[in-house]
């Protein structure tokens, strides 16, 4: 449409620095002396974000503040709604991807629409053939929506993502049609059905134990976390889609099956986002089981972000919840956590009988790697009574238990534990044996944090033993270790311990 002076353009974004100078020069050339931008600097780097870094928007923006001299570049920014509506008259946002959309031939503008229902920022090859409800992905229509700017590469190899604006575009095409409402439906349901197969199965890796049949899907444990790793934006966001009543029995689902991974990362506050989400779906339903499950995985989140008061009253609600609905198994779940957040507020009587209740139920269940786990804790908090004996019998027991069950990962928290309870009751030797066992199990199961704990334990084993280079060492390999397990703090603080040893 040249005779209306229309032309094409690209909408790729800029850098924020490049954004932040489109914005200043564009004021200066309607007016030399306009320093908005350089005066509220702050603003006009949100103002950028808000239009997404894309030329369009940027230069829709600074025409409305042309307009307007006395508008302050903060008021604009505060007034946006990601400025997809944008519009200072004769061009708009939404006019140029209504032109760009309105161009597309069918099977192209179909993949958009379904690309901007995709959970997280990005969406794989394998996701997105399931969103488009084929065996491969439609290789030749992406690679004509990358052309037309519509698309992006994403983070690797075989990664997709869209705009947020574009991607927000995509959305209001969809919500605004009842057939493509449907068809969306439809591929968001078949993308959580797919990651619920997956989860579970990588779940399954993560819980293996040898002599138990391999979990399908994935070769091993590594190629298990590699892919929930790979996921996890994605996973986390399906999981949120159990507030629509169509999702959420599957996404409450999935919730269960991404507890333990993200257990494994410490990634704690997706966990309690997991958590709430999938307790009130749960809670809507009438589901009281799934309610319970829910209740007693966010208090374990909660607990490990410092929330110890509101985990104990999750885990109490946990418990009452599985006593209504007469699951006592699951029960002794509820317990062990209560007796973990009892003991970190120093209620450590409670504490001891809530884990005597767990141990007590596993045992009627036959199922020894859990009252593994339930003599291991409580042995921590009777060293930390002064039991010094009854915890390393608890201990003993713990780790024995393990090893017959095949669980090595248990084993080695028991033999941290058990190193603990000998340091106490001053057979030091036999300490640094039991943690040197303990270190080397979690090495191989990668398990960072958990190395760290127990490179730091000797650490300060060999500090009380007058042995400074032996701690100082095991102090920066704990530090190193605990940056691997995404945990700054512990590792600070390791560091500055090592700093502190004295020769």
């Amino acid at each position: 449409m040249p005779q209306l002076g229309a032309r094409l353009l690209s909408l790729g974004e800029l850098s924020p620095e490049e954004a932040y100078d489109l914005l200043d020069r564009a004021l200066r050339i309607a007016a030399p002396g306009d320093e908005r931008v350089a005066n509220e600097s702050e603003a006009a780097a949100e103002l950028a974000l808000l239009c997404g870094h894309l030329p369009l928007a940027l230069q829709i923006a600074a025409a409305l503040l042309v307009l307007d001299r006395d508008k302050p570049v903060a008021e604009l920014a505060e007034s946006g709604d990601r400025l997809l509506h944008l519009d200072d008259g004769e061009r708009s946002v939404r006019a140029a991807f209504d032109l760009s959309y309105g161009r597309l031939p069918a099977e192209q503008a179909r993949l958009l629409r379904l690309l901007a229902l995709a959970p997280g920022p990005e969406v794989t090859d394998e996701v997105l053939a399931v969103l488009d409800g084929a065996d491969a992905p439609p290789v030749r229509v992406l690679d004509a929506l990358s052309r037309a700017h519509l698309v992006e590469r994403g983070s690797g190899r075989g990664r997709w993502r869209l705009h947020d604006l574009v991607r927000a575009f995509g959305v209001g095409v969809v919500e605004g049609d009842a057939g493509l409402l449907a068809e969306g439906d439809t591929a968001r349901g078949r993308v959580l059905e797919l990651y619920l197969r997956w989860a579970r199965a990588a779940d399954g890796w993560l819980r293996w134990l040898p002599g138990k049949p391999a979990p399908e899907r994935f070769g091993d444990r590594a190629g298990a976390l590699a892919w929930l790793d790979s996921e996890r934006a994605g996973l986390v966001a399906a999981v949120q889609w159990a507030r629509e009543e169509r999702y959420a029995d599957t996404a409450v689902r999935l919730s269960q099956y991404l507890a333990e991974y993200l257990d494994w990362r410490r990634l704690f506050d997706d966990w309690v986002t997991v958590c709430g989400v999938a307790r009130e779906a749960a809670h809507r339903a009438g589901n009281r089981a799934r309610e319970a499950i829910a209740w007693n995985s966010l208090g374990i989140a909660l607990r490990q972000t410092g929330r110890t008061e509101d985990a104990i009253d999750a885990h109490i609600r946990a418990r009452d919840l599985y006593q209504f609905v007469g699951d006592g198994y699951r029960e002794a779940f509820a317990w062990g956590s209560l007796g973990r957040a009892l003991r970190q507020t120093g209620r450590t009587e409670e504490a001891i009988e809530a884990y005597t209740r767990a141990r007590d139920l596993f045992q009627a269940a036959g199922d020894r790697p859990r009252e593994a786990m339930a003599w291991d804790n409580l042995g921590t908090v009777l060293r930390e009574t002064d039991r010094a004996e009854e915890s390393i019998d608890a201990h003993t027991r713990a780790r024995d238990l393990h090893e017959t069950a095949g669980d090595r990962h248990g084993e080695a928290m028991a033999w941290n534990n058990l190193g603990s309870a000998l340091w106490e009751a001053g057979r030091v030797e036999e300490s640094f044996e039991a943690c040197a066992k303990a270190l080397e199990r979690f090495r191989k199961f990668e398990d960072w944090y958990r190395a760290g704990q127990t490179l730091s334990n000797l650490a300060l084993a060999y500090q009380r033993a007058t042995r400074p280079t032996e701690a100082r060492t095991h102090y920066l390999q704990s530090a190193d270790a605990f940056t691997r397990a995404n945990a700054p703090a512990e590792a600070a603080q390791a560091r500055t311990r090592a700093e502190e040893v004295t020769p």
